[in-house]
């Protein structure tokens, strides 16, 4: 009987599922993998310099390319500990993150061994399910398995933790096949037609789109369903590239981080159409001040148990986005309403009227909406954009341009700060010939500032601009609004980030003041090369989010 190790099968398996980048940093719980990869020469392997790094690196790579994105936890105890940020961000992002966790011998484990932990248990609440392989037959299945659940239903990762000494056993040889992913199918017949119904009596309809048309690859189908029943659609927060920036009948994001035209939309519709979306806290507030309070909701959604959570739905649907909106294309009929129809047009043309406003702001330091205006006027259309948390990735959330699929990757609903130098490495191994840009503040790009040299090493060459006004911007303007401008750890002193980037061998460019920021990008993508754009911007150009979170103080 022919027989291979742990770690070649655990190769085997991975390749036979079309994974051809993984994503970790080495340590020697699973050297025998290493080894196997290094010789079937089949699967690129993005070394990162800290695991948190790689698993946003393997997040953003399986959104871009709808396969569980794979991170190796080489290192039992603490690397694998240093993973759960990026779970997190994964299970809050619904990413099919797919951890194979190093763990300690099995005959060693409960004896305090050393960096030895309850792993199972750590990422247990934070991920569709964390279990240790204990018999190496088992270890192939167990693999397939965490494949199959972290990229069924709504998606989610999936932590396997295998024990050093699996990886060096001697199992069976093995020749695996491709794990067969069951996929939802359109809503029901019934609730399709009940939908189209309801929108052929609409005044006020509107689409709300989400993350399902991108999982399902379904930008045409929803495209074409608001081009026949010429009503606007919005996005939910995070996918403003649902649809091409520019089309007639797409207003952008709606909700807190969205633009005023959108959210207006949602609050005064009398019929939402919601697919692939949750109507989630990060789009909605869960408060009518963003969905109206009378608005009828039909709701659709490959989880059903989110379907109606929120917001009571008048028709609740479980199914795929895309194929129920190709359903909803051959039922529907054009609604009358000329009137909203125009308002909303004339809404469209103001905001854009606002935005080129903006982009002309000739203050100094340079307002943050002025270089975005200049990064969307610039980037080209089949650039990806990996944005961060905070004040500017606040201000950045609906003043870019996004115009093919999968042209943005955020941290959604984890909030996470650091997460976009990072995803912009896993985004620009998953799609090499696009550019890809990262847009930072100062703060978030100390977080992984040494993954400039992982895409550097790797040639993955990407663009960071850092929007710097030398605060943890967010948290300043709350301390500024509701606490009299008593300001403690709001302020920091940020390095030159486009120096940090020369001395790892990429480029640097420093932003002076307005009209600068975008022939530096420009200049950058041009180059090819991995290049830090660092700007400094107004920092007294803050806004607030949660004003519900604090009382105002009273006046003096």
């Amino acid at each position: 009987m022919t027989t291979i190790n742990g770690g070649e099968a655990v190769y085997r398996v991975l390749k036979a599922n079309g994974i051809d980048t993984v994503f970790g940093l080495l340590g020697g719980s699973m050297l025998e993998l290493y080894d196997a990869m290094y010789q079937g020469d089949d699967i690129a392997y993005v070394g990162a310099r800290d695991e948190r790094a790689a698993g946003h690196m393997a997040d953003a790579w399986a959104r871009m390319t709808g396969k569980p994105g794979v991170v190796l936890g080489a290192q039992a105890g603490p690397g694998v500990v240093n993973i759960v940020t990026a779970v997190a961000e994964a299970q809050l992002a619904y990413s099919p993150l797919v951890v194979i966790a190093g763990a300690i011998t099995r005959s060693d484990q409960c004896k305090d061994t050393f960096q030895e932990i309850d792993q199972v248990a750590l990422f247990a609440p934070i991920s569709k399910r964390s279990v240790m392989v204990t018999d190496p037959s088992r270890l192939v299945p167990m693999l397939e398995d965490a494949i199959r659940l972290a990229n069924t239903g709504r998606r989610g990762p999936v932590v396997l933790h295998v024990p050093r000494d699996l990886f060096a056993t001697d199992i069976p040889e093995v020749t695996p096949q491709p794990v067969n992913i069951a996929r939802p199918g359109p809503a029901a017949p019934s609730d399709v037609d009940a939908m189209a119904d309801l929108l052929a009596q609409a005044e006020r309809p509107v689409i709300f789109a989400g993350g399902g048309f991108k999982w399902g690859a379904g930008r045409e189908a929803l495209t074409a369903l608001a081009e026949k029943l010429e009503i606007p659609v919005v996005a939910s927060t995070g996918h403003a590239d649902v649809m091409c920036h520019g089309h007639p009948w797409f207003a952008g994001q709606a909700g807190p981080r969205g633009n005023r035209v959108a959210s207006r939309l949602t609050k005064e519709a009398d019929v939402m159409v919601v697919l692939g979306a949750r109507l989630g806290f990060n789009s909605t507030f869960h408060s009518n001040d963003y969905v109206g309070a009378d608005t009828r909701i039909a709701h659709v959604d490959v989880e059903g148990s989110a379907v109606g959570r929120y917001f009571p739905a008048e028709i609740a649907a479980q199914g795929d986005a895309r194929l129920t909106a190709e359903a909803l294309i051959d039922v529907t009929r054009r609604p009358s309403c000329d009137k909203w129809r125009a308002a909303f047009q004339v809404g469209l043309a103001s905001l854009a009227a606002e935005r080129e406003v903006e982009a002309g702001l000739e203050t100094v330091p340079m307002h943050p909406r002025r270089a975005l205006g200049e990064i969307r006027a610039t980037l080209p259309k089949d650039a990806i954009v990996t944005l961060d948390t905070g004040n500017t990735c606040l201000q950045a959330a609906d003043r870019l341009a996004h115009y093919a699929p999968m042209s943005l990757i955020t941290p959604l609903d984890f909030g996470l700060v650091g997460f976009g130098l990072a995803a912009a490495i896993g985004a620009k191994a998953a799609a090499p010939e696009r550019p890809v840009v990262a847009i930072m503040g100062d703060g978030a790009v100390g977080y992984t500032m040494i993954e400039i040299q992982t895409a550097i090493q790797n040639e993955l060459p990407i663009v960071v601009i850092v929007l710097d006004n030398q605060a943890w911007g967010a948290e300043k303007a709350y301390q500024q609004e509701f606490y009299g401008g008593r300001l403690l750890g709001a302020e920091i002193q940020s390095p030159r980030y486009d120096k940090f980037a020369e001395l790892c061998g990429g480029k640097g460019i420093w932003v002076d003041g307005p009209g600068g920021m975008g022939p530096a990008l420009e200049a950058a993508i041009a180059s090819k090369q991995t290049t830090v754009i660092q700007a400094g911007i107004d920092p007294g150009a803050l806004m607030t989010l949660r004003k519900d979170l604090f009382k105002v103080p009273p006046k003096a």
